[in-house]
């Protein structure tokens, strides 16, 4: 049966023929996968149960791994998760076809370390296809979240590991909307949220490393459009506190961050590879332009969060010292 997931500004169809795949899908689709008709999807998702390779006999190599025939191409073990790949990209629609034939040792990888592979697996299936299609209209990748919070929509931004996602849950769980935990895409003037599961401590689900653990996202928003851009920092402060920066500190910021999350460690050469095999969408996604407009536009601060929970973003982006910035 077909099932279909708005994320990333785009629409995927998803079919699949292996049950716990299947699972693996719902799972990563966080409570908003819908078994409904659609007819408008711009990424078509088919993990099919043939283990036999994807046949590239007369076809171009590409790279190691990797080959091409007009605007198809076949990669083994994408992104080392398991799966082969081939690609078809038709006027509009962009094809991903999947099988399961993983090499021993990323067979048993996936065994030992499950919530290792269960990240990988729902990035190769689902977000970075959703990404690069998103690519393909001009968007990039961003480390970040946009979020309701009373009366402000700022855009969120923080390197792995400061507490973002701490911060938007307290947001949430405050009436908030987010676009998203960790991942969105943006074109400097929207954010559009990436669904995945939230990650934080406490959660009560799925365990994941670093001690965090899954749970469904309430309030999600699938797109907005932020009117600041929030810096997040840690440092050994007793008190919480809220600083006006540079549009030029918070877009490298932004941009930092981005590089440097694990989530996306994979999607560059994922993204590159498909962009040489099918000639399609930027060869490098336009990471530092899309930043450098949000700075460009929004106001921005640096929030240092300290070493106890101290007031929520509401309090900080909205108190008389900042107002009188803006």
């Amino acid at each position: 049966m077909r099932s279909f997931l708005d994320t990333a500004g785009e629409r995927l169809e998803i079919e699949c023929s292996l049950p716990w795949v299947a699972e693996l899908i719902a799972e990563g689709s966080a409570g908003e996968l819908r078994r409904v008709e659609a007819s408008d999807a711009s990424v078509r998702v088919r993990v099919e149960s043939d283990r036999h390779v994807f046949q590239t006999d007369g076809w171009q190599l590409l790279t190691r791994g990797a080959w091409r025939r007009g605007t198809e191409i076949v990669v083994e073990n994408v992104c080392t998760a398991g799966f082969d790949l081939h690609l078809r990209c038709t006027p509009g629609v962009a094809e991903f076809t999947y099988r399961w034939r993983p090499p021993p040792r990323d067979r048993i990888a996936a065994r030992v370390l499950r919530s290792r592979f269960h990240l990988l697996a729902r990035a190769v299936l689902m977000q970075y296809p959703a990404l690069w299609a998103a690519g393909i209209r001009g968007r990039a990748p961003l480390h970040a979240s946009a979020c309701i919070a009373g009366g402000s929509t700022p855009l969120v931004t923080a390197p792995s590991g400061i507490g973002r996602s701490t911060v938007i849950f307290a947001e949430l769980e405050s009436g908030g909307r987010a676009t998203g935990d960790n991942l969105a895409v943006g074109d400097g003037t929207t954010v559009w949220g990436l669904v995945e599961p939230l990650r934080v401590e406490g959660a009560g689900g799925r365990g994941m490393p670093h001690g965090r653990q899954e749970a469904p996202m309430r309030g999600r928003a699938e797109e907005l459009v932020p009117d600041s851009l929030v810096v997040l920092e840690r440092l050994p402060a007793a008190e919480p506190s809220i600083l006006v920066c540079s549009p030029v500190t918070a877009g490298r910021a932004l941009v930092t961050s981005t590089y440097m999350a694990g989530e996306l460690r994979r999607y560059w050469a994922f993204a590159a590879t498909l962009s040489a095999g099918t000639g399609l969408g930027p060869a490098h996604p336009p990471v530092l332009d899309v930043a450098s407009a949000f700075a460009a536009k929004l106001r921005c601060f640096s929030v240092v969060l300290g070493r106890k929970p101290g007031a929520r973003l509401p309090q900080l982006v909205g108190a008389p010292e900042v107002e009188a910035c803006a």
